[in-house]
Formats: structure tokens, sequence, C-alpha cells
């Protein structure tokens, strides 16, 4: 039997772990605290679910199997891990971001409709739609239950025989090591989110960033469909399991120590988050602050992944970039072809310098 260390117990860990479990691995996975503690980046309520992702259609193919993938766990488990609200995207150019999304969507077969930003904005309670030029309807969008799903795919990735080991893990050659005791295996991937670029300096162009996710106390019922502003760099959903109406920034937040780091949210990133309330949703502008969690993104400088082999047997799997937790299933099922021997990466995964590139988060501007 093969057997696998899989280092990081977030989302993509988990998912790595049961998919190889379930594909006949002997999987041991390492965590130095527990499946959806408050430090992993999986930890947020809640994440989006999307196709568009403007021009590239590799992440937008990877995200339509991810959601084949999300709708079948909630089956398995009678748990609705994913809300299919549909979003609204909010384009403010008619040769922007979304209009490239749509081509892509079009191009792949996935639904979309072109619409009036009037008629779009019937779907809020308030909205101002003055400055846009059209909204992109994506209606197989919707929002995943994050932090939930992390702890599920943990419990399923138990029950297929995977070995939990709690510890602080370091490289040690192609090893693990944890303390005095090393743990070897045929493959090990550290999937560890922020704590790449300590625990591998100098490999990995990383940049870890606080990200603080907000959630509003509507005084009206706000059960809408998830929304983004790639120009404007915020994105957000509607009231769900009662957490209120989701608007964050998706600009690169300060740097930040997933450890030490204050998670306390920051006045200035709910500052910037009423001037765009007030600007498309004005009823909101000065709704309590019924939810606050600060988390953090570990970006690369093009947006994309890090799927690289740093040793014999020993693969780095992270730079997430603020757009990897949707895709975590189906990333699973790639991953797990690369280390059976069945596929290489992708190139564009690998340790080469990164040119500075948007697209693919929903970060375009700095103009709100």
């Amino acid at each position: 039997m093969k057997s696998v260390i899989v280092v990081g117990a977030g989302i993509w860990g988990t998912s790595l772990a049961l998919r190889l479990a379930e594909s006949g691995w002997r999987v041991t996975l390492v965590e130095q605290y527990q499946p959806g503690n408050l430090r992993q980046a999986s930890s947020g309520e809640t994440r989006l679910l999307r196709v568009a992702h403007g021009t590239d259609e590799w992440y937008a193919r990877m995200a339509v199997r991810a959601r084949e993938l999300w709708l079948g766990l909630g089956e398995r488990t009678g748990e609705e891990l994913y809300a299919e609200t549909g979003a609204l995207w909010f384009a403010r150019r008619d040769q922007g971001w979304e209009r490239s999304s749509a081509g892509v969507l079009d191009r792949i077969g996935i639904p979309y409709e072109i619409r009036d930003p009037a008629a779009a904005g019937a779907a809020f309670p308030d909205f101002r739609a003055d400055d846009l030029k059209f909204v992109l309807w994506e209606p197989r969008a919707g929002v995943l239950r994050a932090r939930r799903a992390t702890l599920v795919t943990a419990r399923l990735a138990r029950d297929a025989g995977v070995t939990e080991v709690r510890g602080r893990a370091e490289p040690y050659g192609n090893a693990v090591r944890i303390g005095d005791e090393v743990l070897r295996a045929d493959r090990v991937v550290w999937a560890c989110g922020a704590w790449l670029p300590r625990l591998f300096p100098g490999l990995m162009d990383l940049q870890v960033t606080k990200q603080d996710a907000l959630h509003f106390a509507a005084q009206e019922p706000w059960d809408t469909p998830a929304w983004g502003d790639y120009d404007g760099s915020v994105y957000g959903h509607g009231d769900l399991d009662g957490l209120g109406m989701k608007a964050t920034s998706d600009l690169e937040g300060e740097p930040y120590d997933p450890e030490t780091g204050d998670r306390r949210v920051s006045p200035a990133s709910e500052a910037t988050v009423r001037a765009y309330l007030r600007r498309r949703f004005p009823s909101l502008a000065a709704a309590p602050l019924l939810l606050g969690q600060a988390c953090q993104y570990t970006l690369t400088r093009d947006g994309e992944w890090v799927i690289a082999q740093n040793q014999d047997g020993a693969w780095v799997l992270g730079g997430d970039s603020g757009h990897g937790f949707k895709h975590a299933p189906a990333l699973a099922e790639y991953v797990a072809e690369i280390l059976e021997g069945a596929r290489e990466p992708e190139s564009r995964f690998g340790l080469h310098e990164r040119i500075p590139a948007r697209g693919l988060r929903t970060s375009g501007q700095t103009d709100l």
C-alpha cells in the first residue's frame, strides 16, 4: 500500500487526505492545532463558489468540477454544504473582467445572462446601479459553508482510515519531523497555508496578508444572491444561516503572522467596506456589524497556486491566493493524479518567478 503524509488540515489538506484514503493510500494527516481551528484560512464561515474567472478557462473548468463534488459531498453527508444562490457580477466597464468571464462561460457551456443593471438590482432590497454598464448573472454560483465543510471533510477522512497526528511539523529532508520523531512515507505533501513561507524560506514567493470578513445586520430580509464587484474589489452574499449580509473587501491586507497576529477586525477594513455599502447598498451603510472574522490570504504575485515537488517525493501545495477554497475537492483529484504519477502539474504552478497579475481573485482595482 502506498503511503503519504499530508501536513496541514485546512480544506486543501483534508480534501487531499480524504481523496487519497478512498483511493487506497495509507494516509497520515498532521496538524498542529485541529481541523477547522480559527487560525486557518479555511475557518471563515462562508466562501463563494463561482465559475467566472475572467479570461482563465483552466480555473473555470476546475470550479465546474468542484461544484459537482461539493453537491455530491452534501448528498453523501445529508448536509447542505453548498447553497446555490446564484451570483450577480457588477460590471463598471463594457469590456472588463465580467465580459471576459462571460466569454469563457459561453465557451465551456455554463449558463449565464447579461442583465440590465436596474432590472438586476431588483434582487436586492436596496441598490444603486448608476455606475454600472451591465450585470452578469451566474445562476450556478453560490455560497459554501466553509468552516462546516472543512469539519465535515475532516470527519470523512477519519472515517476513511486517515490517521491524525497532532503536532508542529517541520521538513527533515523529504520526511517530516515532529519534535524528536521523524515520519516517513512514499510521498509527503506540505499543505500548510500561511505557514509555508516560514517552513520553506526562500523557496516560494508568498505573501501572507490579513483579510477581514464582515457580516452586517440588515433591518429588512436580505435573502439575496451572492455578488461581486471586480473593479471595486468587494464581494459578498445575502443573509445565510442568520450570519448577516456579508460584504468584504478583497484588496490585499497588511502583512500578517497567522500565529501572533491580532485577529480583531481592523477599523480601516470596516471603514473601507462601509464606504462601499454607502455607494452600492445605502441602507446598509450604518447597519450594525453582526460578525467579523480575521483570517489570512497566502498570496502569490500572479494569483496562481503552487503545486511543486521540492525534493524527491516531497511536494508543496499552497498559495491559495484568496480563491482556493471552492476548488478544494477538484484540486484534491488533480493532486492525487500527480502523486499517482498519472499526470504532471501544469507549469503555471511551479516554483518559478511570478509576474504580478490580476484576474483570478475578485480584486481588480483599488478605487471603491
